[in-house]
């Protein structure tokens, strides 16, 4: 019998195909290699495990179920929509499975301090979550945008007890969030744990959080055929680094009959600044340590991206991604953001579930595709919960087509 897909990927080394990698400065690679050793030795140590399987159901509230969106089907007709509600695991998303799970490896460490970046701030809030949860310090780098953007998240991190740095550099998002985290790890990694957010980043980070995240599709696999006695036809998730998506996709991958849809960000325009498609648009390229495809600028450097969502706002993608789109396992769909706001108010009236902007990428791919496929069925991530966005989005756009 073949190995099954993530047993085989990545090698040794990190690379899915010819991404990835840990692509390091010299004084990096010890941290990194440090990291890498203790995940090996303790995140599939028989302690771990439980320690981490009993804050899951305890603390997090796993299982999140699986819930069939019969309005909006209805609605939308053809293929039936189904919501994988990652939006009701504490912290309103997918981010603290692997939150907890690298507070836990930092403690196993005996590291007392987690640091990071965040875009909508849902990575920020569960590890500030974490933070408290483990007693440790937790320092977090939030481009001014996105502070702006997502005010609540700011609150919510600061509640926590953690320590917000604004980034006011270049673009001030995401990605010089995480170039602003990654020089204040380089200023004391043997006291620090860089958790970062999503499947990208040097190797050990891409197929770590994958794994982290692998519990949601465990879940929504084991929970789909108990509702519907088969595997979904279609299975979609926004992908922006990633991890939400390869959470699920990971479920489903060696299932030859299930289709994996990633949906990125379309942004305003296909013009490069107005948008956030990287695997639509992109090439082979580094960024932030690794290999993937990314977008950049003439002179090769990240180009400027825009997405409605600011947890979509990145100019690379996680690597994995990139083998799967290159390999023709997932097909990779854009999304604009009007599309994005149409689904954010219609999950909202029909379904009685807000969710974030993220997220609504997702759901609009699902109901622009599910109206030919009449006796089908998709099965969305819906990975987080709309509280961070309700501001923004009714300030700017209203409260949708019928006013409340």
């Amino acid at each position: 019998m073949s190995k099954s897909y993530l047993k085989q990927y990545p090698d040794q080394n990190g690379y899915f195909g010819e991404f990835g990698g840990a692509l390091l400065p010299p004084e990096l690679e010890g941290p990194f290699a440090r990291i890498r050793e203790a995940w090996l030795r303790y995140a599939r140590s028989a302690e771990f495990i439980s320690e981490l399987k009993y804050i899951r159901r305890h603390f997090q509230g796993r299982p999140t179920p699986v819930h069939f969106a019969g309005n909006l089907s209805e609605r939308v007709g053809g293929a039936r929509i189904y919501l994988k509600r990652e939006d009701l695991n504490h912290t309103g998303a997918h981010k603290l499975n692997h939150c907890m799970a690298e507070g836990l490896l930092a403690k196993y460490m005996g590291i007392n301090k987690l640091i990071a970046e965040t875009g909508a701030g849902q990575h920020g809030v569960a590890l500030a979550t974490a933070a408290a949860y483990f007693g440790m310090e937790c320092e977090i780098h939030m481009g001014e945008v996105d502070i702006e953007k997502e005010h609540p998240n700011v609150v919510r991190m600061k509640l926590l007890g953690a320590k917000v740095v604004p980034v006011s550099v270049g673009g001030r998002s995401l990605k010089e969030a995480v170039d602003s985290a990654f020089g204040a790890y380089l200023q004391d990694p043997e006291n620090q744990f860089f958790a970062i957010g999503s499947v990208v980043g040097p190797h050990p980070f891409p197929v770590m959080v994958r794994d982290f995240q692998h519990v949601v599709g465990l879940e929504a696999r084991e929970q789909f055929y108990d509702m519907v006695g088969e595997a979904p036809d279609h299975v979609a998730a926004c992908v922006g680094g990633g991890s939400n998506a390869l959470g699920l996709f990971s479920g489903f991958i060696d299932d030859d009959g299930v289709a994996l849809h990633g949906v990125e960000a379309g942004g305003v325009s296909d013009e490069t600044g107005h948008h956030s498609a990287t695997l639509t648009f992109g090439a082979p390229g580094d960024i932030h340590g690794f290999h993937t495809i990314t977008l950049a600028d003439e002179a090769g450097a990240p180009a400027a991206v825009h997405s409605i969502a600011s947890g979509l706002d990145y100019p690379g993608v996680g690597p994995e991604h990139a083998f799967l789109q290159r390999s023709g396992r997932v097909a990779y769909h854009k999304v604009g953001d009007r599309a994005c706001l149409e689904a954010f108010y219609a999950l909202s009236r029909y379904e009685g579930i807000i969710p974030a902007l993220e997220s609504a990428h997702a759901v609009a791919w699902a109901m622009d595709y599910a109206r030919d496929r009449a006796g089908q069925t998709i099965l969305i991530n819906l990975s987080g919960r709309g509280d961070k966005d309700i501001d923004y989005v009714v300030e700017k756009y209203g409260y949708g087509e019928e006013e409340a």
